[in-house]
């Protein structure tokens, strides 16, 4: 009797004997064959998403092998077919593999061979699976709420349930983290979510602008205010109107300048450059810094009244290395969204793979791995997808974190990923892990892991 949590394996065959030795040959090797003597009672069997592989005789009574291979290609073109041709039988070889078989196997063959092309074909399956899954969820998230926030950490959940109250209220919000921890993505998140949804989301990068012409660009100016002033110009806060207002490296705004920002979230009005009479502003103001603005305005470097202004609501969010566990879900997300973008395969991570996620200190944060994950998509294939060439000369410090912090880290993630990839079924993930139940079990309650938490989705 198989295991529960064993791959399927469809073994067609008009021939007992060959259904027979085929079946027990996989069944020694771990998985679960399901003979069947012709090609129709298969088809009648053959469920959508069926995970494992197609193993069928070429020459059949009825429904051929060539035909069956056409039917499943045209039913899923992803799902491994693998035919059995006669001795010497080359030219039909030749003709399945243009028709799209997976691979082929020449009687008389080996056992050693027939497990062999059925473990390529499983885990090619298992990737074209995984990638049609996460593929869905992104389409999914497109008509959802709001940019995603990808994570199962505490220090992520509660980000999000923090996120999702404060878009509820009116008030304006401060967002401090390090370069690259995505505060424009929380913002984002922030706007989307409220009733301003609907409005323009208008984002300034305070850093960026010349100090020359910020004050125009934030306020407008009115015809003949200055030299080149040739005609009215709309501020960026007037244009929010009814939406949102994103200020990014807002500790790099000139000192005079906000002084008209405080006067602005006070009395909710900006007059334009050269023009008396305010303008009323329906606005929500999302302030964005990656320095302590509290010591910057006892250093005189920041206004310490547009501090306590902007001080009302303060969201920090986390770096990536106190996070790290989350790490492999963002890489496999990103490199999905890379892969959907580009139309190029993204083979999954082995276990060296994971070591050299979690082992990477992550100093530009999210927007590194991000673009690491673009690069594996893009230019793997040149390195055989070796997550360390591509690392390389980036360093893999693991700063402050012991060798048995390190080993906890990497065995929680992969227990978490093996309950996504599941949906927390937890004989399929004893069986993907190998370990017996009991012990599965003391481990989840070792990490606060929960095996519901992974079956609505296989990621939130």
């Amino acid at each position: 009797m198989h295991e529960p949590s064993a791959t399927p394996v469809m073994i067609i065959d008009d021939e007992l004997h060959l259904r027979i030795t085929a079946g027990q040959t996989l069944e020694l090797a771990g998985y679960a064959p399901e003979p069947h003597a012709s090609a129709e009672a298969a088809l009648e069997h053959l469920a959508p998403d069926f995970p494992g592989v197609i193993v069928s005789d070429i020459r059949m009574p009825g429904m051929d092998g060539m035909a069956l291979l056409r039917e499943i290609r045209l039913r899923d073109p992803d799902l491994p077919v693998i035919l059995i041709t006669g001795h010497g039988d080359i030219s039909t070889a030749v003709e399945a593999m243009r028709e799209g078989a997976w691979d082929f196997l020449e009687k008389p063959f080996a056992g050693e061979r027939l497990v062999e092309v059925v473990r390529r074909g499983v885990e090619k399956r298992r990737l074209s699976l995984e990638n049609r899954r996460l593929k869905a969820e992104l389409e999914a998230q497109q008509n959802a709420p709001g940019p995603r926030m990808v994570g199962r950490t505490e220090v992520i959940q509660r980000l999000v349930s923090m996120v999702q109250r404060i878009s509820q209220v009116e008030t304006d919000v401060l967002l401090f983290g390090e370069t690259g921890t995505g505060k424009d993505l929380v913002a984002r998140s922030i706007h989307e979510r409220s009733s301003r949804s609907g409005r323009p989301f208008v984002a300034i990068n305070c850093g960026a602008v010349p100090e020359s012409t910020i004050e125009s660009e934030l306020f407008g100016h009115e015809k003949g205010a200055f030299t080149g002033a040739v005609e009215r110009r709309i501020g960026k806060f007037e244009h929010a109107t009814g939406g949102s207002v994103f200020l990014d490296e807002i500790e790099s705004m000139p000192l005079a300048l906000q002084v008209k920002l405080l006067r602005v979230l006070q009395e909710r009005s900006v007059e334009r450059l050269g023009a008396n009479v305010p303008v009323p502003l329906d606005i929500r103001v999302i302030a964005a810094t990656k320095v302590d603005l509290k010591a910057a305005a006892e250093a005189g470097n920041f206004r310490e009244d547009l501090y306590y202004r902007l001080n009302v609501v303060t969201l920090p969010i986390p770096a990536l290395r106190e996070r790290r566990e989350d790490v492999p879900l963002l890489f496999q997300h990103f490199a999905v969204v890379a892969a959907n973008r580009s139309g190029l395969e993204c083979p999954p991570l082995d276990t060296a793979d994971i070591t050299a996620l979690l082992a990477h200190d992550w100093p530009g944060n999210v927007r590194e791995l991000r673009n690491l994950a673009e690069r594996y998509v893009l230019l793997g294939a040149t390195c055989d997808y070796r997550l360390d060439a591509l690392l390389e000369g980036v360093g893999s410090e693991t700063g402050d974190l012991a060798l048995p912090q390190q080993v906890e880290l990497f065995e929680k993630s992969l227990i978490s990923q093996a309950l996504a990839r599941h949906r927390g079924r937890i004989n399929e993930v004893c069986g993907q892990l190998g370990l017996p139940r009991k012990t599965l079990y003391d481990k989840l309650k070792k990490y606060n892991l929960k095996a519901e938490d992974y079956r609505q989705s296989a990621m939130p």
